[in-house]
């Protein structure tokens, strides 16, 4: 075999090794963990949205994508031990939908890509630097309310309220620092908040219940821990005609009278689109902003505000975007 042969079947091989070597490594399936603190119609939306939005685009498991879904049950401990699992089992991208979540996955890993949903501030959570520049392995959509917006309709329905009453997880940092914004947007119209902190879903009527005769309304924020409560609040609201109001949507077809909010729907897909730029290789994690929706939903129940005392003006139910019947 001359020398010239012998270098065309070991470029032949080279090629044919390197096509095969490709080609097996397509075939290698991708693995998305999600995490997801406790099950509430806002968070599993989220997570509907995301994993609809990667299937529609290639990333389903016909394309060789296995999603691996986990769910702690508001347990800390458990969120803890799912981080670790996921990053054991080497995922290739883990969606973190909650703050607490988030905080548990990024604790574990500096080397997995972590996106984030459903997070109110992830500065003050310390998830990322900033919101322009997260750096490291993290990014991730916000859904931060529009305290202001919120207030305004909630004096536009009940024109005469003068305290807001509002329950909220005082050991989850967002929570925490959602109540200091309403507080401070409150002042500034010359409304009063009278906050009653729990720490588990267990505490959530009670603590409602510590509000009558406190309050002439109450706002439920995204608060992961009373969300998961919802029904019990909305109970003591009905009783005591006390209008309730919430900063997520879907906590108006739970019994909410009104929220204005994002669609956690369609911030899911908008996290599966980062998901799917990462995955692809199109951009780094560390060069993606974290994003927010700046169009946000109008739904209202006129039956549930006629339980608690209130009637839905004409003006108000041409603005909604749903109206739950």
């Amino acid at each position: 075999m001359t020398r010239r042969i012998k270098y065309h079947v070991l470029l032949a091989c080279v090629v044919f090794g390197f096509a095969s070597l490709t080609a097996s490594q397509a075939k290698e399936p991708v693995k998305i963990g999600i995490t997801q603190i406790v099950e509430h119609p806002a968070l599993d939306a989220t997570r509907k949205g995301f994993i609809d939005d990667l299937e529609e685009n290639g990333f389903g498991k016909t394309d060789g994508v296995h999603i691996e879904y986990k769910n702690a049950q508001n347990n800390r401990a458990v969120s803890g031990q799912i981080a670790r699992t996921l990053v054991g089992d080497k995922v290739s991208l883990v969606l973190a939908i909650s703050t607490p979540s988030a905080q548990d996955m990024a604790a574990v890993t500096k080397e997995i890509p972590i996106l984030f949903a459903a997070v109110t501030d992830p500065v003050a959570a310390r998830l990322v630097k900033s919101l322009d520049a997260p750096g490291g392995n993290i990014s991730g959509t916000m859904d931060r309310s529009p305290v202001s917006r919120q207030l305004e309709l909630l004096q536009e329905i009940v024109p005469g309220a003068k305290r807001i009453g509002t329950v909220f997880n005082s050991g989850e940092v967002n929570s925490v620092a959602s109540v200091a914004e309403i507080k401070a947007e409150a002042a500034k119209r010359g409304l009063t908040v009278v906050d009653a902190p729990v720490t588990a879903t267990t505490g959530v009527k009670m603590a409602a219940e510590s509000l009558v005769g406190k309050v002439d309304v109450i706002h439920i924020s995204t608060d992961n821990t009373v969300v998961a409560a919802l029904e019990s609040v909305v109970k003591v609201c009905q009783d005591k005609k006390i209008p309730l109001f919430a900063a997520d949507t879907d906590s108006v077809a739970r019994g909410a009278l009104a929220a204005l909010a994002v669609d956690y729907y369609k911030l899911g897909r908008q996290t599966g689109a980062m998901a799917r730029k990462v995955l692809g290789g199109s951009v780094k994690i560390a060069e993606l902003s974290v994003e927010f929706q700046k169009e946000m939903e109008l739904h209202l129940n006129p039956g549930q505000a006629a339980k608690m005392g209130v009637t839905l003006s004409e003006a108000v139910l041409k603005r909604g975007s749903k109206i739950i019947k």
